[in-house]
């Protein structure tokens, strides 16, 4: 299963933008308003929105081109890319990628709500100052 978010257009150098999504602490500034629970970890972080089950993520790589965050549960194979872009000094363009092995079942269950946090990840990031 793969999901997009938008291209956005960030007012950040992509080193700056690769630095802050090096630490985990960062991320919670890009949660859904429903966040129930936040909790930071060396290499990633764990976080439960309403209504839905906590979701472990672990900091894979992160560059000046991208930032990869994989599960960090051996039950859920998943991937969440954020391409990064420099378009000149000061901007950076980004686009949220999602891929997922899961079967039919579960893809049925997952896909919207998953389209949705994608979709406020991206609207919070290009929010960000």
């Amino acid at each position: 299963m793969n999901l997009e978010g938008r291209k956005i257009v960030v007012n950040k150098s992509s080193k700056e933008l690769s630095e802050l999504l090096k630490t985990s602490d960062n991320y919670k500034d890009f949660m859904p308003d429903g966040l129930q629970k936040f909790e930071s970890r060396e290499d990633g972080f764990k976080f439960g929105l309403q209504g839905m089950p906590e979701i472990a993520l672990k900091i894979d790589e992160v560059t000046e081109e991208k930032a990869v965050l994989k599960s960090a549960s051996s039950s859920l194979d998943f991937t969440l890319l954020a391409t990064l872009k420099a378009m000149n000094e000061n901007q950076t363009e980004v686009q949220m990628l999602f891929e997922g092995k899961f079967n039919p079942f579960i893809k049925m269950m997952v896909e919207k709500p998953l389209q949705n946090f994608i979709n406020t990840l991206t609207d919070k990031i290009e929010a960000y100052k």
